[in-house]
C-alpha cells in the first residue's frame, strides 16, 4: 500500500491538469477583461471625446469668422445691427471653448492649443475688433475701414493658424486613440486565440494522458481478467498505471487466488464425493446382497425354520395330552416348559417377520380415512375389550396419505397395549384424538392404565424391550417397535407424553394433506381455543363428535355415534400379534 502512495493517483493527475488549465484560462480571462475595458474606454474617447472636439473646433472657427465678418460689415455700413453676429459669435466662442475644455480634460496638448486660440482671439478683439467698432461709432465707416489693413488681416490669419493647429492636435489625439483601439483589439484577438490553443492543447494532453494512464492499463487489466475468466485461474494479475489500478489489480488477484483455492477445494470435494459415491455404491450392493440374504432368511424362517418348530411344538403338545398325569410332576412341568418355549418361539418368529415386512412389501400410498381405520381397529380388538370390559372412543380423525393395512396395524397395536397394560379392578378407557400442528397431524392414544415412568419413555420403542416379566404381561415386546417403524415409514415421529398425570399418552405425527393445512390457517386462533376446551373436557380432544364403542350389560360391544358425526362400524382386517 505504501508503494502505491509514492505515485500520483489518477484523481490527483487529472485534478492537476485541470487546475493548470483553469489557472491559464482564468489568467487569460482576466487579461481579456482588462483589455476589453481599455478598448471600450478608447472607443469612448474616439466617439465621445475626440469626435465632438473636432466638431467643436469647427464650431469655434465658425464663431470667430462670424465675429470677423460682423466687424468688417459694421465698418462698411456703420449699421449697429451688423454687430449682432459679432455678439452671437462671441457667446458661441465662449460656450464652445467651455465645452472643449470639458472634453479635453485628459488631453493637455489640446487644452494648450485651445488656450492659444482663445489668447489670439482675445488679442484680435482687443487690437482690431474693438478699435474698429469704437472708431466707426465715433468717426464713421471711413475711419473704421481705414483701420482694417493687411496687418489686421494677418492677425486674424494667425487665429486661423491656431485653430488649424487645434484641429491638427485633435486629429493627432484621435489617431492615437484609434491606434490604441486597434492595438487592444488585436491583443484581444491574440488572447482569444491563445485561450483556444490552451483549451485545444489541454484537451489533447487530457486525451493522451487518459489513453496512457487509464485506457491502456484498463485494457490490459481487462485482458488479464478475461484470461482468468477463460479458465486460467493460475494466471497472476498484475496492474499498471495509477495506484488505483494497481490496487484494483491486486484486489482482483486476491479474488482470483480465493476462487482458485475454492476450486481446488471443490475438486477435492468432488473427488471425495466420487469416492464416497463409489463406497456408497459398494455399500448399496452389499445392502442389496444383505437384503437378498434377509429375504432368504425370512423365507427360511417362515418355512424351513417354522416346520421343525411346529413339529417340536406338536409333539410336545401330544406328549402333554397323552402322558399328562402318568409321569411324575416334574416331567409334566418340563413338558409344559417345552410347549411354552416352542409357542413363544413361533410368536417371536412371526413378529420378527411382520417387523421386517414393514416398508418392504408395499402397496403404495393412498388417501386413508382414519375414521374407517378406527372402525377396523374396534373390530379387531373387540374380544380383548369384552374380556377387559374396556371402552374405546375416538374423535373425528383426518384423512391422510399412507398404507391402510400398516396404519390399521399401528392403531391396533396402540389400542391393544392400552387394554393390556391396565390397572387392576379399573375398567380400561382408551381415547384416540387428532389435532393439526403446523403441517402435521398429531394423533394421540390416551388410556387410564398403569402408565410409564419417564426414564423408560425411550426404551419401550426398542425391539424385544420389555419393562415387565412375561408372567405379569404376556407378549414379545415388539408391538411398540412396529408402531415406531410404521410411523417413521410414513414420515412422522412417535413419543411418550411424559406430562400425563394418569395413564399413558402416546403421540405420533403424520404429514397432513395440503388442503387441510390451507383450510386450517385462517382458523388457527379458533382451533387453539377449541382444542384447549376439548383437552380440558376429555384430556385429549374428545368432544361431542367422539365415536364411542361402549360396554353393554351383557358384555357385548356396540357403537354409539352422536348425531352428525361420521361413523365406520366395519370390523375385521389385518390382525397382528400385539406385544
Amino acid at each position: 500500500m505504501k508503494a502505491y502512495q509514492q505515485g500520483w493517483t489518477l484523481r490527483r493527475r487529472v485534478g492537476a491538469l485541470l487546475g493548470v488549465v483553469l489557472v491559464l484560462l482564468l489568467g487569460l480571462a482576466a487579461a481579456e477583461a482588462t483589455l476589453a475595458a481599455k478598448n471600450r474606454q478608447n472607443i469612448d474617447d474616439v466617439l465621445i471625446k475626440t469626435g465632438p472636439l473636432r466638431v467643436q473646433a469647427q464650431e469655434l472657427m465658425s464663431a470667430l469668422l462670424d465675429q470677423e465678418t460682423a466687424v468688417r460689415g459694421y465698418a462698411v455700413n456703420g449699421d449697429r445691427n451688423d454687430l449682432a453676429p459679432y455678439q452671437d459669435g462671441l457667446r458661441r466662442e465662449q460656450d464652445t471653448v467651455a465645452d472643449m475644455r470639458k472634453l479635453a480634460v485628459d488631453y493637455p496638448d489640446v487644452l494648450r492649443e485651445v488656450g492659444v486660440v482663445e489668447q489670439r482671439a482675445a488679442q484680435w478683439r482687443s487690437a482690431v475688433a474693438e478699435p474698429v467698432i469704437t472708431t466707426t461709432e465715433r468717426s464713421g465707416p471711413a475711419a473704421g475701414q481705414a483701420l482694417i489693413t493687411d496687418q489686421t488681416r494677418q492677425q486674424f490669419d494667425s487665429i486661423r493658424s491656431a485653430v488649424d493647429g487645434l484641429q491638427g492636435e485633435i486629429l493627432e489625439v484621435r489617431q492615437k486613440t484609434a491606434d490604441k483601439v486597434n492595438a487592444t483589439s488585436n491583443v484581444l484577438v491574440v488572447l482569444l486565440i491563445i485561450a483556444a490553443l490552451v483549451v485545444a492543447v489541454a484537451g489533447a494532453v487530457l486525451l493522451l494522458s487518459l489513453d496512457r494512464i487509464l485506457i491502456r492499463p484498463l485494457a490490459g487489466l481487462v485482458s488479464q481478467v478475461r484470461e482468468v475468466a477463460g479458465g486460467d485461474y493460475r494466471h497472476h494479475i498484475e496492474g499498471s498505471g495509477p495506484p488505483e489500478f494497481r490496487l484494483l489489480a491486486d484486489d482482483i488477484d486476491v479474488m482470483r487466488q480465493k476462487i482458485a483455492r475454492e476450486l481446488d477445494e471443490v475438486r477435492e470435494a468432488r473427488e471425495r464425493i466420487e469416492w464416497v459415491n463409489s463406497q456408497l455404491q459398494k455399500q448399496a450392493e452389499e445392502l442389496t446382497r444383505s437384503n437378498r440374504d434377509l429375504e432368504q432368511f425370512a423365507y427360511v424362517a417362515s418355512h424351513d425354520l417354522q416346520e421343525p418348530l411346529r413339529k417340536v411344538a406338536s409333539f410336545c403338545q401330544l406328549l402333554q395330552r397323552r402322558y399328562a398325569g402318568q409321569l411324575d410332576e416334574r416331567a409334566d412341568q418340563y413338558i409344559a416348559f417345552a410347549v411354552d418355549g416352542a409357542q413363544r418361539m413361533q410368536r417371536l418368529i412371526n413378529d420378527l417377520l411382520a417387523f421386517s415386512r414393514i416398508g418392504r412389501l408395499t402397496t403404495g400410498f393412498t388417501e386413508v380415512d382414519l375414521n374407517k381405520v378406527m372402525g377396523d381397529v374396534a373390530g379387531q380388538t373387540e374380544a380383548a375389550r369384552q374380556y377387559a370390559d374396556a371402552e374405546l372412543t375416538w374423535d373425528r380423525l383426518p384423512v391422510i396419505r399412507g398404507e391402510e393395512p400398516l396404519l390399521t396395524n399401528l392403531l391396533a397395536n396402540l389400542v391393544s397395549n392400552s387394554i393390556k397394560f391396565r390397572r387392576p379392578d379399573v375398567p380400561p378407557k382408551v381415547h384416540v384424538s387428532a389435532r393439526l400442528v403446523d403441517d402435521e397431524w398429531e394423533i394421540s392414544c390416551r388410556d387410564n392404565g398403569i402408565g410409564i415412568e419417564p426414564e423408560f419413555a425411550d426404551k419401550i420403542f426398542v425391539i424385544f424391550q420389555r419393562l415387565h416379566s412375561k408372567d405379569a404381561y404376556p407378549g414379545t415386546g415388539i408391538g411398540l417397535a412396529i408402531v415406531k417403524k410404521i410411523v417413521e415409514y410414513h414420515g412422522g415421529r412417535v413419543w411418550v407424553d411424559t406430562d400425563t398425570t394418569e395413564g399413558t399418552t402416546i403421540r405420533f405425527t403424520l404429514p397432513a394433506l395440503p388442503e387441510d393445512v390451507a383450510a386450517a390457517r385462517p382458523a388457527e386462533p379458533a382451533e387453539v381455543e377449541e382444542s384447549t376446551g376439548d383437552d380440558a373436557a376429555t384430556g385429549d380432544g374428545a368432544g361431542d363428535a367422539a365415536v364411542s364403542v361402549a360396554r353393554q350389560p351383557d358384555g357385548a360391544a356396540r357403537e354409539e355415534t352422536p348425531e352428525g358425526a361420521a361413523r365406520d362400524g366395519t370390523t375385521g382386517g389385518m390382525r397382528e400379534t400385539v406385544g
